[in-house]
């Protein structure tokens, strides 16, 4: 299971996100500002209220808005987590 151990808000609706296994990036997250539960990011001060959900291991928001640890690897890796090479 991948888990995050810190997540920090930049501008632009942008995340910092760092897992446990030492792969950190940028993810932007501009293209869903705005559009269904994501509009909420467009008040004032709630973006930056991103949290980690400890009990399911998502980049999270109050009210329920998350996003999910292996999509956001993803997104920063090019690859999926799921997919390992074994020699």
């Amino acid at each position: 299971m991948l888990k995050i151990i810190d997540v920090r808000p930049l501008p632009g609706f942008k995340i910092r996100v760092k897992f446990q296994d030492g792969v950190e990036g940028q993810v932007d997250l501009s293209d869903l500002a705005g559009k269904g539960v994501f509009s909420k990011w467009k008040e004032p001060g709630f973006f930056e209220s991103v949290f980690i959900d400890k009990e399911s291991h998502t980049v999270a928001w109050p009210g329920g808005i998350d996003l999910s640890p292996e999509s956001l690897y993803a997104e920063i890796t090019g690859k999926s987590p799921l997919k390992t090479t074994h020699a």
